[in-house]
């Protein structure tokens, strides 16, 4: 158990952009909720999950929908109250804590907030370890956990729970809804016993991504002289480097509370005279480097920056900007039979089989 603060969220913020693969929304836009719930009501208490009783009521927090949509449409506040009572009088019971269901610039930020302005600790876990772009897409769906019932609210008031059959239906319903309400929604989802969330959740990912963010921000200033900035970044992040490049074309649209669309690289240094693309949906989906794929989700795909290695997310891709794409390996349950039938390449329209990044890159001109 320690306290969140305002340094904290500053790290949490950076280095949860990076595990959200180009998803997850602008970091800034969320920062600033989280900072201004913890200066108006004091800093978060973060409890491990095993400090979390096996019976208490956890009610994961996120925003759905596209992520640049909600930069403009904003929150009015009084969301996660609405939430919050939506789900204790369905249940009968009072909420223990919320925590984040991904990894990501906002929805790492909105449980922050909430547990500030609601006054509940929240927990060191969540159900992704990176950020996919439809809800039935967590480790809790895996475990057979159901993502209702789900409270959905938004900026005006509007609100509803859902109680679906499955998973998939509740991601039909809910994007339809999401969509009537202007693109963005604040939910409460996957709501479950301690128990549950100690089995099947993606634990300590706050703390890592604290730990990033701190790594990123600290990378230039390390002492070793035998080690570049660069190669000081991918040891942090355990990353593998995929390419760097100047992107030279990209094309994004809006579609069913989606950013979907692609961007093209051409090779700087090393790369030169090379070519790559990424293709996204909210997140980066497929990296290929001359033709040839060389990462997929549900293995993270990030583009930062080339020279302060600061997360790009897919609405601030622009022509010209330099950057160098990293692989990072997934959490090892996206990896089983039933991961993969949720988030593997084929689901996305990516025709392969899926690959590990590690052994993508084995052999070939990516280097960790």
């Amino acid at each position: 158990m320690r306290k969140i603060g305002l340094q904290e969220v500053e790290n949490i913020a950076l280095g949860a952009s990076l595990l959200g693969a180009g998803g997850g929304g602008d970091p800034y836009y969320g920062k600033l909720m989280a900072i201004g719930a913890i200066k108006d009501c004091g800093p978060v208490t973060l409890v491990s999950p095993e400090e979390v009783p096996d019976d208490a009521i956890i009610l994961p927090i996120a925003m759905m929908g596209a992520p640049t949509v909600l930069c403009e449409k904003g929150t009015a506040g009084q969301e996660y109250k609405v939430i919050y009572d939506m789900v204790s009088q369905y249940l009968g019971k009072s909420v223990y804590a919320v925590m984040p269901m991904e990894a990501g610039g906002v929805n790492s930020m909105l449980p922050i907030a909430a547990a500030a302005r609601l006054g509940l600790p929240m927990v060191d876990c969540d159900g992704m370890g990176r950020a996919f772009p439809e809800l039935q897409m967590v480790t809790f769906t895996i475990g057979g956990v159901k993502a209702t019932p789900m409270a959905l609210t938004d900026e005006k008031g509007n609100s509803v729970i859902f109680n679906t059959i499955t998973n998939k239906w509740t991601e039909e319903l809910a994007r339809a809804v999401t969509m009537s309400c202007g693109g963005s929604v604040t939910v409460g989802l996957y709501i479950m016993d301690g128990a549950t969330m100690k089995k099947y959740g993606v634990k300590d990912i706050v703390t890592r991504s604290e730990m990033l963010g701190k790594a990123i921000r600290d990378v230039k200033m390390q002492s070793d002289i035998t080690i570049t900035p660069e190669d000081a970044f991918l040891a942090a992040s355990e990353g593998y480097r995929l390419f760097k490049g100047k992107i030279s074309d990209v094309l994004r649209e809006t579609n069913g509370a989606f950013n979907l669309g692609h961007i093209m690289l051409d090779g700087i240094g090393d790369y030169r005279g090379q070519k790559a693309e990424v293709t996204f949906q909210n997140e980066n989906i497929a990296a290929t480097v001359n033709g040839e794929i060389k990462a997929t989700a549900p293995d993270l795909i990030c583009v930062v920056d080339a020279e302060t290695f600061v997360p790009v997310t897919t609405e601030a891709l622009k022509y010209g900007k330099r950057v160098m794409v990293v692989g990072l390996k997934c959490y090892e349950m996206w990896r089983t039979k039933e991961g993969l039938a949720l988030v593997g390449p084929r689901y996305f329209g990516v025709d392969t089989d899926y690959i590990p990044l590690e052994e993508r890159v084995k052999g070939g001109n990516c280097s960790v």
